[in-house]
């Protein structure tokens, strides 16, 4: 039965108030000492929580579902919830309730979401937590990243690719976009992330710039190169507009923005970030390039280190200048060494200074942003005796802060407590006030000790103690044995089973100077820090920059201490289309193997005049894709001004890195493997560039073998003549009929990966050799797989019966044929024979090759031997 509304009780109607203002979020309700959850909030809370779900009347016969926890655990409570997906509105008392007759006031002082997240609980040290909106614009679509938990603030726009490539590479935490996208957000990006929905109106050229000129206190945003960039500033304002609308209007630690280019980095769509795992491994705890990698030590680095990842440079001085201070720093190991210990000892300084508008920082964070201070003083000091010039510009860029930094270290205590509320935070001699505050209350104990000892000598009480309880202050306590002794003066209190308390005039007078000197106190404490905390705003931006400084620096000892310790060599970059490698080896697989066994490392050369493409052929399992990966790998660690794992390499600039390798069906969009593969594949062909290098894994396997065998056989022609760009590419196929283009095009080379058969078995010697490769070793494989024995025999009967009739030297011919002829490619083998072929190729027509089973597949198999017989 719905519950008029003069049934309601006051809390309910203030609480019902404060939601229909947040319909979409949980409201965490304080009330006392607990934090409510009401109705379908507390079916979600108790679910999520797993605390207790009750019921509790409403002032009438009706009851409310009620699940409630104490106010100290909202932190660890409110991320749990926000790690389950919920938005979260905190609703605190804005008044005393002891002040108060009747309700007390309440409002929402804070809103967490999965992209707005400054609690440390929620936060990864090595991981930004962007939100990023997006607003399509037609021509150009925007988007824009900001981390209120270090103020960095990103734009970008260009094509829908261009948007989902840096979607895939900042992998914000949730996705702002108009209410009116929804399906072309969906259909463009799928259900990859957290999404919100806002007004459209929100999405206005004239507010955008509006709120980023107010959030700057500019009169133009010409100063961070983002005017005349329409689409990617309506995205920001958005961004900002949403956080303004969460409930965080301190947002001054948001200093400026920073535009993507995308000519300022290598290019990588989403499938080659994802095929390479340079962030995540398809294999469940699996290695990836970047765990590999991260030596850094400071949570700036490793943020920072993510970032130039998935942003490697494309410009040859830029490169140099990280890849002489990495060679710098190798040199100067003791430099390197002392740099590093510094470092350590910083913290995250990046969000520390971030939590000061916010007013999340407590005392202990703020000595521990002076000691951050303190390593930045070092450090400068350090670098003032390098010759390096790109650490004498980063040096340069440091601010020691020395003003608030000895304030600091003079006025907060060494050891504060995490609550200023606890007291014992400042120093003595900060406050003359408070130094005399300190002095009653110390004294004033001194003084109960004094009365005590005073009055137990004039009573002859030897036991008596003076302690302190809640409900009546400083009392005298008396054992039942001396009781008698007790003065007609005092007055008692209380009666124990084994005592009596009582009190005195002169007790309780100094009681009151005592504990109203001890809540002036508090109070006074309070004032000094939130002062020093106005103080230290001043100097937000100069704390920001030494925090990326000291980013950029970790990133570069990372990669000093990587080439020393993995025998990394410095890369040679080229203005070149070259791609050199000598003894390369891949990152990740390297680092993985057992201990005492050596990684086979493989020559790489790749050119556009004599060699290329390649054509590589070999085993299953024999490490054709190792092969493909690390000359993507090595290429990628270059041009991030990385040393690399290789004896040498020679690199010409690349502007692209392609990758088609795997593929899996994409079934939430109606997709086959074949489907993904083609799609993947047609975004290289039509996106390719003279400076571009291209990884081919097994193109064609999602279909038949006919097919796959024209659409690879075609991708090669296209890149070697019609595409006009002659791309670097390696690919790597089980088509072996691929070895046929060698003699057809003259910059395609046959390489194999080299085995050697002992008896029924295959040993992987994964080196790399001239000339192709006929034999697939399937069912060697097969067997190494574990398939059992009886199965094993069945096919080696097949494949004999097969290769007896001659199936495969009929294909083989056609193969010759094609490879010989000016005519366009037409694969099709059973035109010029008899009728039973005829069958076998209506047969073989009929079959979805995409539902088919291994085991119809044996005996579709069987059934056309017998066809044959």
């Amino acid at each position: 039965m719905a519950k008029s509304k003069s049934e309601e009780t006051p809390l309910m109607l203030q609480h019902k108030a404060i939601k229909e203002r947040y319909p979409d979020a949980v409201l965490l309700f304080r009330v006392g000492d607990f934090y409510e959850t009401f109705n379908e909030d507390a079916v979600i809370a108790a679910q999520v929580l797993g605390i207790v779900l009750t019921k509790r009347a409403n002032g009438s016969a009706s009851y409310v579902d009620l699940a409630g926890f104490p106010h100290h655990a909202l932190d660890t409570y409110l991320h749990k919830l926000v790690k389950a997906g919920y938005r979260v509105a905190v609703c605190d008392q804005l008044e005393d309730p002891k002040t108060v007759k009747g309700i007390v006031k309440r409002g929402v002082t804070e809103m967490v979401t999965p992209g707005v997240a400054v609690n440390d609980k929620l936060l990864e040290n090595a991981s930004n937590n962007f939100l990023a909106a997006v607003h399509f614009g037609g021509e150009v679509t925007g988007v824009s990243f900001l981390d209120i938990s270090t103020g960095e603030f990103f734009v970008a726009e260009g094509s829908i690719e261009y948007v989902d490539k840096l979607l895939q590479s900042f992998r914000p935490a949730e996705v702002l976009f108009a209410r009116q996208q929804q399906k072309n957000f969906k259909a463009t990006f799928g259900t990859r992330f957290y999404t919100y929905t806002l007004e459209e109106w929100i999405f206005t050229t004239t507010y955008a710039e509006e709120i980023l000129l107010k959030q700057f206190q500019t009169h133009s945003l010409k100063g961070f190169g983002v005017e005349g960039l329409n689409a990617a500033t309506i995205a920001a304002g958005a961004t900002l507009h949403y956080l303004k609308d969460t409930e965080h209007p301190n947002l001054q630690h948001i200093t400026r923005i920073q535009r993507i280019d995308q000519d300022d980095f290598l290019w990588m769509d989403r499938f080659t970030v994802r095929n390479l795992e340079l962030l995540n491994s398809s294999v469940e705890n699996g290695h990836t390039l970047l765990k590999t990698l991260d030596n850094t030590v400071t949570p700036m680095g490793a943020r920072l280190l993510k970032r130039w990842l998935v942003f490697p440079l494309r410009q040859k001085d830029r490169i140099n200048e990280r890849l002489d201070t990495v060679e710098y720093l190798i040199k100067e190991s003791a430099l390197a060494n002392d740099l590093r210990g510094h470092l350590k000892q910083t913290g995250d300084l990046e969000r520390l200074v971030s939590k000061i508008p916010l007013k999340k920082i407590n005392p202990r964070e703020v000595m521990q942003l002076a000691r951050a201070l303190q390593q930045v003083a070092a450090v400068k000091t350090l670098l003032g005796r390098n010759t390096n010039d790109y650490l004498e510009r980063l040096k340069a860029k440091l601010d020691t802060c020395p003003g608030i930094l000895d304030r600091i270290l003079n006025e907060v205590m060494e050891n504060p407590p995490v609550l200023v509320n606890k007291g014992g935070v400042m120093r003595d001699g900060v406050n003359k006030e408070l130094d005399d505050l300190r002095a009653i209350a110390t004294k004033g104990k001194d003084y109960l000790l004094q009365i005590q000892q005073k009055e137990s000598e004039a009573t002859g009480i030897p036991s008596l103690k003076i302690a302190f309880n809640n409900v009546f202050g400083y009392y005298l306590e008396v054992t039942n044995t001396h009781k008698n002794k007790v003065p007609d003066t005092w007055i008692r209190k209380q009666t124990l089973a084994n005592a009596e308390r009582y009190i005195t005039p002169e007790l309780k007078e100094y009681e009151e100077k005592i504990v109203g000197a001890e809540d002036k106190i508090l109070v006074l404490e309070t004032r000094l820090f939130d002062e020093l905390l106005a103080d230290l705003q001043k100097y937000i931006e100069p704390i920001q920059t030494d925090a990326q400084v000291f980013g950029r620096i970790d990133c570069l000892l990372c990669f000093a201490h990587n080439a020393v310790q993995y025998k990394y060599r410095r890369p040679q970059i080229t203005d070149g289309y070259e791609l050199l490698i000598k003894e390369g080896r891949h990152p990740v697989i390297e680092r993985g193997l057992p201990a005492g066994e050596a990684y086979v490392a493989n020559d790489i050369t790749l050119d556009k005049e004599e060699q290329q493409i390649i054509i590589l052929t070999g085993p299953n399992m024999s490490g054709k894709s190792a092969l493909l990966r690390q000359t993507a790998l090595i290429t990628l660690m270059a041009h991030m001004g990385s040393f690399v794992p290789a004896a040498s390499a020679e690199i010409g600039l690349t502007d692209k890195i392609f990758t088609r390798v795997g593929a899996s069906d994409n079934l939430s969009g109606g997709e086959s493997t074949f489907m993904v593969e083609m799609n993947e594949t047609a975004s290289i062909v039509n996106s390719i560039t003279p400076r571009s290098l291209v990884i081919l894994d097994e193109i064609g396997r999602g279909t038949s073998t006919y097919d796959g065998i024209s659409i690879a056989w075609s991708i090669v022609e296209y890149l070697h003549d019609m595409s006009g760009h002659r791309p670097k590419t390696l690919f790597a196929t089980h088509y072996h009929e691929l070895n046929e283009l060698e003699a057809k095009l003259g910059r395609v080379k046959n390489y194999h990966i080299t085995n050697m058969e002992s008896g029924n078995k295959i040993i992987f010697l994964r080196k790399l050799a001239p000339g192709g490769s006929r034999h697939s070793f399937g069912i060697h494989v097969a067997r190494m797989a574990g398939m059992p024995p009886e199965l094993i025999n069945r096919a080696n009967e097949v494949l004999a019966q097969l290769e007896e009739k001659h199936i495969d030297g009929a294909f083989q011919q056609n193969i010759k044929n094609i490879a010989t002829s000016s005519q366009k490619l037409q694969l099709n083998i059973f035109d010029a024979h008899s009728d039973t072929f005829k069958e076998i190729r209506d047969r073989l027509e009929s079959v979805d090759i995409n539902r088919l089973t291994p085991v119809e597949a044996l005996l579709k198999l069987n059934e056309i031997k017998s066809m044959i017989g």
